[in-house]
């Protein structure tokens, strides 16, 4: 590659990563900038997360005399992608957080209020705090809302405590997630993992901790002392088939016992029981088969179903005929614009794709919206397309991982095709997870990567 492409393609994500993204933020790296674009426009970004950062700065870059708000109440960013180290014990909790004001721009109003309602007929969106912004454009980045309240007998004051843990509801949990993992690694026992029916963001998370548990606790206490089980709802272990080949494989390999299926629905933290909903088909009617199977544990891994927040389900911007009840933001896939109201988009975890719960895909996506937002400012088409593209640097070791990159098709897309092999656990793979891929995120989230 030459020049600004380690920026403007797909490899240039990872690219990045490899060889440094701290330098190319530092310095201002990254394509040319089209000539800034006058305009009095309103747009209301709701998230300052990672998607509504990115785009925020993409915009003030591209845009000369519009209103752009941010709508968050969250003093702090999370680097989401690091709490999974954290959970093994990796990074300190610390790792993750940063200020939201860290990351804004000159140029945009930070609104530390919630959205409480959103009126797309009216272009209008009222917050928590009383306020009522009109906007001539919407994006819609407010991440997902875990619902732990859908588990009886858990809730995340249990965290850390009597073998429980919860790696996604932030720093402080995932910490106290190693609390408890560690235990498990150095006394043994049965580990139980989990993971939810509904979307969630970055599926291969309860993959790598998973792994990440068995490989600590053979190094510490050794074959032998320990059990794991990796429990799943859904009929494989990861949506892109040859990818959910390798992981059985290696999950086989490695004496983690699989059960597909299976549907976390109450625990007994008192008993250390978990209960699971199996479902089978009936070979003679090809009927569901529902039953119940209780597993004990000694730690148990908890990923709740996840939804699109409460004020995104009650605006009339979900899909009607699917994910019902998940609320997912409806859009079209490639160009992330609602289908119905074409002055709003939707960004990140939020957004009814069929890939994209990711920082990676947040990366692709950014720039999809950006042109398309801008060519309306001018009574024009955007030509950018998002593919799906998502990637995950599957840790399947300390020190090891797998470089996933898939699109909506579930087509492998390697960004060193013939230098990282995708389904081969290797250590420069484990590098840009641990080291390089923090930089990365932190470029994107300026808008220079």
């Amino acid at each position: 590659m030459k020049g600004s492409s380690l920026f403007t393609t797909r490899r240039g994500f990872l690219g990045l990563a490899a060889i440094g993204a701290a330098a190319a933020a530092a310095t201002g790296g990254g394509a040319a900038q089209a000539a800034r674009l006058a305009t009095k426009a309103r747009i209301v970004i709701i998230g300052a997360g990672a998607a509504g950062t990115a785009i925020a700065n993409r915009l003030v870059e591209r845009l000369d005399g519009a209103t752009i708000t941010i709508v968050d109440p969250r003093a702090e960013h999370l680097y989401q992608p690091g709490l999974s180290l954290v959970a093994a014990g990796l990074k300190p909790a610390s790792y993750t957080v940063s200020k939201t004001t860290d990351w804004l721009p000159r140029g945009v109003t930070l609104l530390p209020e919630a959205a409480a309602a959103i009126d797309p007929v009216a272009k209008t969106v009222a917050t928590t705090g009383g306020s009522k912004l009109d906007y001539d454009f919407l994006v819609v980045a407010p991440g997902l809302v875990l619902d732990h309240d859908a588990i009886p007998g858990f809730s995340l004051d249990m965290v850390g405590q009597n073998g429980i843990g919860a790696l996604y509801a932030g720093p402080d949990h995932a910490a106290r997630t190693w609390q408890a993992a560690r235990k498990f690694t150095e006394e043994g026992g049965v580990a139980v993992m989990t993971r939810p029916a509904t979307e969630m963001k970055c599926a291969g998370a309860p993959l790598k901790h998973a792994f990440l548990v068995e490989d600590i606790a053979s190094r510490t206490i050794g074959a032998g002392k320990f059990e794991m089980h990796y429990t799943a709802p859904q009929g494989a272990l990861f949506g892109v088939p040859i990818v959910a080949e390798k992981v059985r494989m290696l999950m086989g390999q490695r004496g983690i016992r699989t059960h597909l299926q299976h549907r976390l629905v109450s625990i007994e933290p008192g008993q250390k029981r978990a209960t699971f909903e199996k479902t089978e088909i009936d070979p003679a009617t090809k009927a569901e088969i529902k039953s119940l199977v209780e597993m004990p544990y000694d730690y148990l891994h908890v990923i709740p179903p996840q939804r699109a927040p409460e004020v995104i389900r009650q605006s009339g911007l979900s899909w009607a005929d699917k994910w019902t009840d998940q609320g997912w933001v409806e859009c079209d896939q490639k160009t992330m614009r609602h289908l119905r109201y074409p002055e709003i988009f939707a960004l990140g975890d939020v957004a009814g794709v069929p890939k994209g719960k990711t920082a990676a895909s947040v990366k692709w996506q950014v720039p999809v919206v950006e042109d398309h937002l801008v060519a309306a400012l001018q009574g024009k088409e955007g030509t950018e397309v998002y593919d799906g593209y998502t990637s995950c640097p599957l840790i399947t070791r300390v020190g090891r991982a797998m470089l996933i990159e898939f699109d909506y098709n579930n087509n492998l897309v390697p960004s060193f095709p013939g230098v990282i092999a995708p389904l081969e656990e290797l250590w420069i793979s484990w590098l840009m997870k641990e080291v390089a891929l923090k930089a990365t995120y932190n470029a994107m989230l300026r808008g220079k990567a």
